[in-house]
């Protein structure tokens, strides 16, 4: 899995981790900070981040163009990593009105689009070289685990940010809360005052120096601390992009063959290809045009795959934070807390190197330490928590790269294997299974929120604690999307740099993501069928959408099987 690559791929895998890393430590909290701070509902939200996914996935259609075009790939790179710390270190700036927080996204979303795309065509340019080009597919899926294992880290480094801020104000975090402070700033009132008012009492941390006052002090000072915590998170995210600004200019030296100028990479292009090492070849119009319908088909696709995938960070994190418990025993808690499960995540390592039977003395004895320190880390982690421990509706973000870094090999030797009997599917079959399997995961949600009866009634803070369903529901759903998007994502990025016009490999890995960002947009603007239907209904949609993209992608797998063939 890990042999056989250029050094250049893992400059790239951690340049991408940190900015990575950065996104989702701010998506995290996205939603949860215009609501918080704003007052927004689900449909306010929702349309807010639909358009700024909508910039970060579609601006790399830009970003593609100047790279192939005039700046190339190293100058385009550089100056989307600078945008992006500049617009995030704006987010952290407490205070600011909507305006300044539209200014600071509109920034990053330019920043992200010069850099995402064009870092991926990178990628598969070192693979150009016809002695290492078998291992393109591998790579894209190496370089997408590592992705991941920056997001995995997000959504508690934004927890716990967020814990530590309100703490030193003297007030925790409850779900609850922030749509009832709001509701009293702008009204004066709630439904029900007293039940709002021990609500609020059972939050002010004990010794921790805030002092109630009343109500609707107490509720613009949440919100302000609420805020202000979520503010600290995007700082987060500005330090980590600025790390992988680090890293990409320190090792440049791995990779300076395949960022040149448009000139220089044309020229080196032609220098392979008269050595007999290059992939690249020269395409008729014909052939051109054949690879483009079957990259725009795929194109169309994408739009209603991560339509329904991206809802992770909008209507399933609503649904984390208004109908699952906010409480949960110690053994589920471990799910939820890195200090127990990263332990427990080494000793399940330790006893794969143990049981390995080609592993060397050496190997099996650092697994056996890693087996005994990670019990002996979880076990004292474990007996630190409460019989009930409190989890935050942000926490759930991390589940989906967690089960990608460690499913991902899983997924890799399964094809391995099927490719050495002769039975591997081809990318685009893959892709129609990845998004078959994603309708069945959000049939998951499906089922819950029929269970649920008149659950699409409920309002945001609203439903009682003991009507909460089990936080298992949303852990399976995301362990599904992680399969489908396994078998999705990597494999759909590897088939662009495949099929793509070699003069066009920026703009094509802009298409894609110019694609990814439509139904980005698509994710957020369906926030009104949230508000106005039944969750049930509102999941069936997510699950219609996935299996008629799945047959269309049967239907036409010929086009897209051929589309290299000269």
């Amino acid at each position: 899995m890990f042999k056989g690559h250029p050094k250049g791929l893992w400059v790239f895998l951690f340049a991408n981790m940190g900015e990575r890393f950065g996104y989702y430590t701010m998506l995290a909290i996205f939603v949860l900070f215009l609501q918080a701070k704003f007052g927004m509902n689900a449909t306010e939200a929702g349309q807010v981040y639909g358009y700024f996914l909508f910039g970060i996935y579609f601006i790399p259609l830009l970003g593609g163009y100047l790279a192939d075009k005039v700046l190339g790939f190293n100058t385009t790179i550089l100056l989307g990593i600078l945008l992006m710390i500049g617009g995030y270190f704006m987010l952290a700036q407490p205070g600011f009105g909507i305006y300044m927080v539209y200014g600071a996204l509109a920034i990053i979303s330019v920043g992200t689009g010069f850099f995402k795309g064009n870092l991926q065509a990178l990628v598969g340019k070192l693979y150009d070289d016809a002695n290492i080009n078998k291992y393109r597919d591998a790579a894209f899926s190496v370089f997408y685990m590592g992705i991941n294992v920056g997001a995995f880290f997000a959504p508690s480094a934004a927890n716990a940010m967020s814990n530590w801020f309100m703490g030193s104000k003297g007030l925790s975090y409850n779900a609850n809360i922030p749509a009832l402070a709001n509701q009293f700033v702008n009204s004066g009132t709630v439904e029900n005052t007293e039940a709002y008012k021990e609500l609020a009492m059972s939050n002010i941390v004990e010794g921790g120096g805030y002092q109630f006052t009343d109500l609707a002090t107490y509720s613009q000072d949440y919100i302000e601390a609420l805020s202000a915590s979520y503010n600290w998170g995007f700082g987060i995210a500005a330090v980590s992009i600025t790390m992988s600004l680090l890293i990409y200019i320190a090792f440049r030296g791995t990779y300076k063959h395949v960022i040149g100028s448009p000139k220089q990479l044309k020229k080196e292009a032609a220098e392979l290809e008269a050595a007999n090492k290059s992939t690249v070849i020269k395409l008729t119009p014909q052939q051109t045009r054949k690879r483009l319908v079957a990259l725009g088909l795929l194109f169309l696709v994408n739009i209603f795959f991560w339509m329904a995938f991206h809802q992770n960070g909008f209507t399933l994190t609503i649904f984390a934070r208004d109908y699952t418990v906010t409480e949960v025993g110690r053994i589920t808690y471990i799910l939820f807390d890195l200090k127990a499960l990263l332990p427990i995540i080494a000793a399940i390592i330790g006893l794969v190197l143990v049981l390995g039977k080609s592993n060397t003395s050496f190997l099996k004895m650092i697994g056996g330490g890693l087996i005994v320190a990670g019990i002996t880390v979880a076990y004292y982690s474990i007996s630190s928590f409460s019989d009930i421990m409190p989890i935050s509706p942000m926490l759930f973000q991390h589940f989906n790269p967690i089960f990608i870094v460690f499913v991902t090999p899983i997924i890799i030797a399964i094809f391995t294997y099927l490719n050495k009997k002769g039975k591997e599917p081809s990318s685009p079959r893959k892709i129609g299974i990845g998004l078959l399997i994603a309708g069945v995961s959000f049939m998951v949600m499906v089922y819950v929120a029929y269970g649920m009866g008149v659950a699409g009634e409920f309002k945001s803070g609203a439903l009682a604690d003991a009507m909460r369903v089990t936080p298992y529901w949303l852990v399976a759903t995301y362990f599904m999307l992680t399969i489908s998007e396994l078998f999705y994502s990597p494999i759909g990025i590897s088939f662009v740099s495949k099929v793509a016009p070699p003069s066009l490999s920026g703009l094509m890995q802009g298409g894609w993501l110019g694609s990814t960002a439509i139904g980005n947009l698509l994710a957020g603007l369906i926030g009104p069928f949230w508000d106005k239907w039944e969750m049930w209904q509102f999941f069936l949609l997510l699950v219609s959408m996935l299996v008629i993209s799945s047959i269309f992608v049967f239907s036409i797998i010929k086009i897209l099987e051929t589309a290299t063939e000269e």
